[in-house]
């Protein structure tokens, strides 16, 4: 535990981690499809977490290729070695040149994926150069990152202000900022992650976004799923003092089951979201 808001200590969300793993097991299925080709053998998971792409990768893969999560936390690796036991986990860390994680490889990969990693670097685009060398010749470097905020919540929710998620966007963005501050070595990357990609020597950069929509009215699980996404978030954000006190009084009413405002009695749950993937290919 650290007494600074903006430092994240990894091992303190596992559990989370491997919560939205096995939620976001859909997704982490369908991306990997539609990333990894026939004649692929090796495909790396920066950044794992909870392993969810991992897995994926390793079940396209199959037994004739190789799926590597890699992590700079030995407490989720050992989570994810123990949740994946058919795939590799190795240590590395994104702020390093990564030679080491070459040698461990072994071979130039065919595919490396970096979801909500590269952005913890302290200069990211030192990471994605870092990351562009593992690749072998027509090896492809998938960076998810950005995309659109999810909405779940109407605008007026009858509780405090009305633009509550809204202003919980704006915080997020401001405690992400801080956070990026705070980081060592922080350098800003003033442009996008496409051109952040070209800037590594990649060619053919594009972007691929997922919509994610799920059917409404939002089934019992999917809406235990979001008050716990919303309860994570309004709870990192707390400490770091960046939500309105009227604003903590609503989120507190609307995450307590024991409220009458309590958002698990609501009909009018949605949940949209827009996913991005930016890839670049080694020539």
């Amino acid at each position: 535990m650290t007494d600074d808001p903006y430092t994240v200590v990894w091992s303190e969300h596992t559990a989370h981690l491997h919560v939205v793993a096995r939620e976001e097991a859909g997704w982490y299925a369908e991306v990997a499809r539609a990333l990894i080709r026939p004649r692929d053998m090796l495909a790396v998971d920066i950044g794992c977490g909870g392993a969810g792409m991992t897995k994926a990768m390793a079940a396209v893969l199959g037994a004739t290729g190789r799926a590597v999560g890699v992590d700079g936390d030995t407490t989720i690796l050992e989570a994810a070695r123990a949740t994946v036991p058919d795939a590799q986990f190795l240590h590395a860390d994104l702020d390093g040149d990564l030679a080491d994680l070459r040698a461990e490889l072994g071979a130039p990969a065919d595919l490396v994926w970096a979801s909500a990693s590269v952005h913890h670097a302290g200069d990211q685009q030192a990471a994605v150069d870092a990351l562009a060398t593992l690749l072998g010749p027509g090896g492809r470097l998938a960076l998810a990152e950005g995309g659109l905020p999810p909405r779940h919540l109407p605008w007026d929710l009858g509780v405090g202000e009305p633009g509550l998620e809204i202003r919980l966007d704006a915080a997020q963005d401001r405690w992400f900022a801080r956070m990026r501050a705070t980081l060592p070595g922080s350098r800003p990357m003033p442009y996008g992650w496409t051109e952040a990609l070209r800037r590594a020597g990649l060619t053919d950069v594009t972007t691929r976004t997922t919509l994610v929509e799920r059917v409404v009215p939002l089934s019992k699980a999917d809406v235990e799923r979001l008050l716990d996404r919303l309860a994570h978030r309004v709870d990192r954000l707390r400490p770091a003092d960046l939500l309105a006190p009227d604003d903590l009084v609503a989120w507190d009413r609307l995450l307590d089951p024991a409220d009458e405002a309590w958002l698990g009695k609501r009909t009018d749950l949605s949940w949209l979201d827009a996913r991005s993937v930016h890839i670049g290919t080694r020539a």
